[in-house]
């Protein structure tokens, strides 16, 4: 199929070039019925500008790429779709890549792959450290999320997830359960939400004057749903006193569900659960989900917002920003004690 150009635009149009690129470049001083023959030609047309052309007139392609681990994990598929809409309001489109966390496909997210393609990055490394990516991030604006590396020179977007995993462990115990697990720590984790999450716990449980118990942070074999029901279903049947769950994620939690109906114990009064993400699986569970709730839509508009600046030419070290977090409540967990205090800032919602 012949492609279509600027000048096949112009001709439908009966406008110049120079309209259609002013239009194209959606230039404010273009007269409205202008504007809208123009569009009217390319809508009918299906013209693509040319992302080279468009790059040399106006040194931006109009693109930026988005690199996460997993396309389909639940918390990255909905940060994704932030990061599109707040995009798509900046006149921004999104490339996804997918690293799997894998070192040498985060390596190339960095390596100049996009040079020219994309006018930034928005990238969420798993495997990579803080000096690689300062040795490796040369030209491109670049924005982090997560928990893992944050170089001086990178500005960095995440909750803060020890205070989160604190204070949902504070949460269990204002309803006076005591023998709170955590679920739970998967053998050859490179990823540093686990960490931070589990030292949250043990920071929760330490302040509120109790022994963090080893026999409670249960081992997963591998980051599914079946695989976090398997270890709470082996800690039920090797007699682990239980009274509530923290989990690391989402799915975990839909695993711990799961594995808590098997073994007859009723969830919230046997055992409360409490997942982490906020993600659309906790409102389809049996029961519902209470999770930890990051601000996705913080997330995303933080992020867009750092990155515009450095595309629009802002050179200086790297912003280090955290984004408030809360807690949806739901059937998992009992309703919030009246006495029970919230924590600061972050008040528990309710939520059906």
């Amino acid at each position: 199929m012949k492609r279509v150009r600027l000048v096949d635009v112009a001709e439908v149009a009966g406008v110049s070039t120079k309209t259609v690129s002013n239009v194209v470049h959606d230039y404010p001083h273009v007269a409205p019925e202008l504007r809208r023959r123009v569009q009217a030609a390319i809508d009918k047309l299906g013209y693509r500008p040319n992302l080279t052309a468009r790059r040399l007139v106006t040194g931006k392609t109009g693109m930026i790429a988005l690199a996460i681990p997993e396309i389909d994990h639940p918390y990255f598929s909905e940060l994704s779709r932030q990061i599109a809409e707040e995009a798509a309001r900046r006149n921004y489109r999104v490339i996804i890549e997918q690293t799997l966390g894998k070192l040498e496909a985060e390596h190339a997210v960095l390596e100049d792959r996009e040079a020219g393609l994309v006018d930034g990055i928005i990238f969420h490394p798993v495997s990579i450290g803080a000096l690689s990516i300062a040795k490796l991030h040369h030209d491109t604006p670049l924005v982090l999320l997560g928990e893992g590396a944050m170089p001086a020179t990178s500005d960095h977007v995440m909750i803060d997830n020890v205070a989160a995993a604190a204070e949902a462990v504070q949460f269990l115990l204002g309803q006076g359960r005591r023998r709170i697990a955590f679920l739970g720590v998967v053998e050859d984790d490179v990823t540093f939400s686990t960490d931070k999450r589990l030292l949250g716990y043990q920071q929760g449980l330490i302040e509120a004057g109790l022994d963090p118990d080893p026999g409670l942070v249960l081992s997963v074999q591998d980051f599914s749903s079946e695989a976090s029901g398997e270890a709470v279903r082996a800690a039920l049947e090797r007699g682990v006193s239980i009274d509530g769950i923290v989990c690391r994620d989402d799915k975990f939690a839909a695993g711990a569900l799961r594995a808590c109906a098997a073994a007859g114990i009723s969830v919230p009064d046997g055992i409360a659960v409490l997942g982490w993400d906020d993600t659309a699986i906790g409102k389809y569970t049996t029961p519902s989900l209470t999770s930890v709730a990051p601000d996705k839509s913080a997330l995303a508009s933080t992020a867009l917002e750092l990155l515009t600046e450095r595309i629009d030419g802002f050179r200086g070290v790297g912003r280090h920003r955290i984004v408030p977090h809360g807690l949806t409540i739901r059937q998992s967990t009992p309703s919030v004690p009246s006495e029970l205090p919230m924590p600061q800032g972050e008040p528990a919602v309710p939520s059906a």
